[in-house]
């Protein structure tokens, strides 16, 4: 393998098209989840203008005047630890490759300065990098290829009480506040306010990290908004009720799948329902639009459960070299993962530990009262 490493913003308007085309190669060759635009480059770019940490691994295969084979996008610290772009944010990892290609996930690291690589949402097939994968999780997904129609007549054979619900809580809350619309594609940026007002307040109440408190997330956000041409965007989409939005979701499009990533609403409707609504309108939007699927992203929830007709699988684990600054790295994450997922993964030990930080929640919102 011949690999360069630059800043994202340095690839060539002809590196960047590359790149979406192995995107598309590879989807059509049956590997859906390469298509999810966390791994586009626009993605990567734009993470890049708000991190100095980014870079992209171009790999050519038998010199570097040759045609790029894969790209490989990745932040690293000074020290050699590298992350996968957007780690705790982004949905989708991995290296993006032309079909067939093969590499060496030690050497790929080598001729990255990388001593270590950490990933939590790898995408399936990977198998370099899997073989170092800790673990695998679901990621939930709605299929809509086959229709709007098809994934409703789909929803209420295998969620008959969800749907029957969901559909009568949207005719009440037409009945009880007049005009009700939903738009998909939302320019509108006070709108795109709301969602993250919404959403810290969502972090606060139930004890998380507020992202949106990290002024580079908040930055980031707004610059995808404002990312719209070509089949990768952002898209805003805001469910309204008496001319005020009550739901809204934030997420990002290729040309085939809409990842979702995030979504508020307004705690004052929440007898209605409103976010379910809203998916439901988003899937029949994304139908229309010739998106194949639309990624609920890993995690066990029960409206994912209920709207979900399949799942995709992603892992999360390091790739490591013989190196010092490796090992240290992974002794000080390995406890805390491993931790979080036995919590995740345990009914009771999740209900425990979410009462508990709802509970501090209330007390810092208490406190902050005062």
């Amino acid at each position: 393998m011949d690999v360069s490493v630059h800043p994202p913003e340095e690839l060539t308007a002809a590196e960047r098209t590359a790149w979406t085309t192995m995107q598309a190669k590879t989807y059509s060759e049956g590997r859906s989840e390469m298509a999810n635009p966390f791994l586009a480059p626009e993605f990567t770019r734009a993470v890049g203008r708000h991190r100095r940490d980014v870079r992209v691994a171009v790999v050519r295969d038998g010199g570097p005047h040759h045609e790029p084979v894969a790209f490989f996008p990745y932040q690293r610290t000074h020290t050699g630890v590298g992350r996968a772009v957007g780690l705790g944010l982004s949905d989708c990892q991995g290296l993006v490759h032309a079909p067939g290609f093969h590499w060496d996930a030690q050497e790929l690291l080598t001729a990255c300065g990388l001593a270590v690589w950490e990933f939590d949402h790898l995408a399936a097939g990977q198998q370099p990098f899997e073989q170092s994968a800790t673990g695998v999780f679901a990621s939930p997904v709605i299929d809509v290829q086959e229709g709007w129609e098809e994934y409703l007549s789909l929803l209420r054979e295998q969620s008959p009480k969800f749907t029957r619900t969901t559909l009568a809580k949207e005719r009440k809350l037409l009945r009880n506040h007049g005009d009700v619309r939903y738009v998909h594609d939302e320019r509108d940026p006070r709108a795109l306010r709301t969602v993250m007002e919404w959403k810290s307040a969502q972090y606060r109440r139930t004890g998380r990290s507020d992202r949106f408190a990290q002024r580079w997330i908040r930055q980031l956000v707004q610059d995808l908004f404002h990312h719209h041409s070509g089949p990768f965007a952002g898209i805003l989409s805001v469910l309204y009720a008496d001319g005020a939005p009550v739901a809204a979701h934030f997420g990002l499009r290729s040309d085939k799948v809409l990842a979702c990533w995030f979504p508020a609403y307004d705690p004052d409707y929440s007898r209605y329902s409103p976010g379910l609504i809203l998916h439901l309108h988003m899937a029949e939007a994304a139908a229309a639009d010739g998106i194949a699927y639309l990624d609920l992203g890993r995690g066990r929830k029960e409206y994912k459960d209920s709207l979900k007709t399949g799942e995709l699988n992603v892992s999360e684990g390091w790739v490591i070299r013989r190196h010092p600054v490796a090992v240290a790295h992974r002794a000080r994450r390995a406890p805390v993962r491993a931790l979080r997922n036995t919590v995740v993964s345990h009914p009771q030990l999740f209900e425990r530990a979410d009462r508990l930080l709802k509970g501090m929640g209330r007390l810092r919102e208490r406190g902050g009262a005062r």
